[in-house]
């Protein structure tokens, strides 16, 4: 079993339903320590927009990666950044950590410390520990990830293990704003790799991996009319919001179930005062898709279907369509990867899915994938769910030794 990290002499293959001693030991012993790292780190809000955050934890992440051997460095996104329609002013930076081995093969793994939620969360919803479950802002998606990252880091320290030629650290602080500053540092850092382990979540109560991710797109339509008194003389004006609303029913049923390609309009704007005919509106979609291929299909349908007809005379409208991330799709290394994480697992005595579904999170694991060097797996994460809620989101605290030893068992 030479493609795990751990087949040296001492740490020899275990059988299923029997764990590799002394990794489980070690790993057992790990788990008080991670969930003190997983409290640390949701009491730091670190929301993509939020740099003061972002810093500080990306600060804290570099002291513990250096603590555990690392060669760290901070990168600023630069020069190296894409602009997005929503691109936060300030973009997190990078934390990188390189681990120098004795063995040969050359492994990534990757995270985010960012979350989705704002300054001020944390305050209405602290850290807390109900029965077996974690709860917090960002405690599954993903400091439950960067916590598996920094634990099985320290275990393969504490056993002394070097078996590897490179093992390299990623963690970025813009993912939940589709990672415009670390896309391409990702790419090629990870086209140097042999493989990839991301670290988001498994979706409790689920327990599983997942070989392909969705693609994300985003479609903008933006309306240009005439104002006028709504009162007076609304013949004057050229109404926005009905030509958006004409434009928005016209593109409703671009989605093709069969083929995974979803296309929802979720956000609409018009309009500043009740009294007045809007000369502006805006809408935009979610976008996803299996394949990078069916972008191109996505964005014909799209653009035709804006073009069919207007409604408001004199009105002007602006379609532009963004490919935000790329979807990861399955490979056979990647499928066999998948299938040595099962062996892993089954030596616990567990079973592991492989979601090769494309369901329809997007994540990091396909930036990495795009050079097709490496073979990616994502979900490495904590067992976790909510995602995203403001309220319930959580881990499972029965998943971070399963979890350890998978990671650092691969």
């Amino acid at each position: 079993m030479a493609p795990f990290l751990i087949g040296c002499a001492a740490l020899a293959p275990g059988a299923a339903g029997a764990p590799l001693e002394p990794l489980y030991g070690a790993v057992h012993r790990e788990k008080p320590a991670a969930i003190e790292t997983l409290q640390q780190l949701v009491g730091i809000e670190s929301g993509s927009r939020d740099k003061e955050g972002l810093d500080r934890i990306a600060a804290l992440l570099r002291e513990r990666l250096a603590a555990l051997g690392g060669n760290v460095e901070v990168v600023d996104p630069g020069q190296d950044a894409v602009k997005l329609f929503d691109t936060p002013p300030q973009i997190g930076r990078i934390v990188v950590a390189r681990f120098e081995g004795s063995g040969a093969r050359k492994i990534l793994l990757l995270a985010h410390m960012d979350t989705v939620y704002p300054r001020g969360t944390l305050a209405r919803r602290p850290f807390r520990i109900e029965e077996h479950r974690a709860y917090g802002p960002g405690v599954a998606d993903e400091k439950g990830g960067v916590t598996v990252v920094l634990h099985a880091l320290a275990t393969l320290k504490a056993l002394g293990f070097r078996d590897y030629g490179r093992l390299t650290v990623l963690v970025n602080g813009d993912e939940e704003v589709s990672t415009p500053g670390a896309r391409n540092l990702i790419t090629r850092l990870a086209a140097e790799h042999d493989v990839v382990f991301s670290c988001e979540p498994t979706p409790a109560p689920k327990d599983e991996v997942a070989i392909a991710t969705s693609g994300i797109g985003a479609a903008t339509l933006v309306v240009h009319g005439r104002a006028a008194h709504a009162g007076v003389n609304p013949e004057g004006g050229r109404n926005a919001l009905l030509e958006l609303a004409h434009q928005l029913l016209q593109t409703r049923d671009l989605g093709d179930p069969a083929r995974g390609i979803k296309f929802n309009w979720t956000i609409a704007n018009a309009g500043t005062t009740r009294n007045v005919i809007p000369d502006t509106a805006t809408a935009n979609a979610d976008v996803r898709v299996r394949r990078v291929a069916d972008f191109d299909v996505i964005e014909r349908a799209f653009r035709a279907g804006v073009s069919r007809s207007h409604l408001v005379p004199d009105t002007k409208v602006e379609a532009t369509f963004e490919r935000r991330r790329p979807p990861l799709e399955a490979t056979d290394r990647s499928r066999a990867l998948a299938r040595k994480a099962q062996a892993v697992y089954a030596e616990l005595g567990k079973e592991l899915g492989v979601d090769d579904s494309s369901k329809g999170a997007g994540t990091d694991a396909a930036f990495a994938a795009l050079s097709g060097k490496p073979a990616v797996v994502e979900n490495f994460g904590l067992q976790g769910f909510n995602y995203h809620s403001s309220e319930a989101e959580f881990v499972e605290l029965d998943s971070i030794e399963p979890r350890l030893y998978l990671l650092a068992r691969m």
